[in-house]
């Protein structure tokens, strides 16, 4: 049997408040004191006030693979017998403690299997990320709002997708539903709130319903990687889509698919830290080499790399996976109205004429 509670909307803070003495709390909110603002995931503290009203302006991908993270720590020691001879102790970081997201929606939560392919199955497994996404449960939002930059129902997502997620959240004019959707998630809503009522269940399951059939978005993603191997040298094609790019990259940094990263180590006298940080492959100094020798010097081979990653080398190396969620971010980020939506939508019109 489902378990599922209803939280009336004036008893929400306490109920978070609540859960939050349970497990690590993180939910969407202003990161400024501005009501028109950005928006992104930050652990709850009581006075927060959640924000799922819209998507966040930052990805939920933070929680699983930090902005910037401490991979290891370092020390030198010398030996006292031979100034010349050091030996180096190294500490690791803490565990990663249990946690939720209350509030999540279906694009960023599905984002994820992007980066569980990467980080989490093979070859290569990530144990940082392998330990966080283990030990992170996702309460997600049905979406009943979407814009005009939304096009998750393309890449194969919805407003009421919940793969990947562990509670489902109906929002509802007098509170929210709250479903679990899988045994770990069962103890969360022990002595929460009361079970909904018929009436409200079954509005919820009517809104459910509604939003799994409505289509966000009508971008067609199909043969896109054969396409977009027919335009790759059509520089003409390229330039005319990202003339007007910045090369600032902030379409990889809202995106929650995008995972390109550097690491270095930073030092003082005999300690130091081994620090992971996101990178961008649209910056120059990406894949500047130490000969000085750039294999994408120019914004539109930055730029075709970006689309060609999402659209036709993932999708060929992962047996079809997109490597968008079609949240609309980096369309509504970019400071110079660059659509990718459009980019992927004419990669095969006239696709094969040089």
């Amino acid at each position: 049997m489902a378990v599922k509670i209803f939280i009336a909307a004036d008893r929400l803070d306490s109920v978070l408040e609540k859960l939050s003495t349970k497990i690590d709390l993180w939910i969407p909110a202003l990161l400024k004191d501005d009501k028109s603002g950005p928006t992104g995931f930050v652990q709850y503290t009581p006075g927060i006030t959640p924000a799922f009203d819209r998507q966040t302006t930052m990805p939920l991908k933070k929680l699983l693979l930090p902005q910037e993270e401490t991979l290891l720590r370092f020390k030198y020691q010398k030996d006292p017998e031979g100034s010349l001879k050091t030996t180096i102790a190294l500490d690791d970081p803490k565990e990663a403690r249990p946690t939720l997201v209350f509030g999540a929606r279906s694009c960023d939560v599905r984002a994820l299997v992007t980066l569980d392919r990467v980080f989490a199955n093979g070859p290569y497994v990530d144990p940082y990320y392998v330990q966080r996404r283990k030990n992170t449960l996702f309460a997600t939002l049905v979406c009943g709002q979407t814009d005009s930059k939304c096009f998750c129902s393309s890449v194969g997502g919805g407003p009421a997708d919940m793969e990947g997620s562990h509670l489902r959240i109906v929002r509802l004019e007098d509170g929210y539903l709250v479903e679990a959707l899988s045994k770990d998630a069962q103890p969360l809503l022990a002595d929460l709130a009361e079970a909904p009522d018929k009436s409200r269940d079954q509005l919820a399951a009517k809104l459910v319903k509604e939003a799994s059939k409505r289509q966000v978005g009508d971008l067609d993603t199909k043969d896109c990687a054969p396409a977009f191997r027919n335009r790759f040298q059509q520089n003409d094609y390229w330039a005319s889509m990202v003339s007007q790019c910045l090369s600032c990259g902030v379409c990889t940094y809202v995106c929650p698919t995008c995972y390109c990263f550097s690491i270095t180590d930073e030092t003082r006298n005999l300690e130091g830290e081994r620090l992971r940080s996101w990178d961008s492959c649209m910056f120059y100094h990406y894949t500047l080499e130490a000969s000085g020798h750039n294999p994408r010097p120019t914004k539109l081979e930055r730029y075709r790399n970006r689309v060609g990653h999402k659209f036709s080398y993932i999708p060929e190396r992962y047996e079809g996976l997109l490597g968008c969620c079609g949240c609309g971010r980096c369309i509504r980020s970019c400071p110079v109205n660059i659509d990718i939506r459009q980019v992927v939508g004419n990669l095969k019109e006239n696709s094969n004429e040089q």
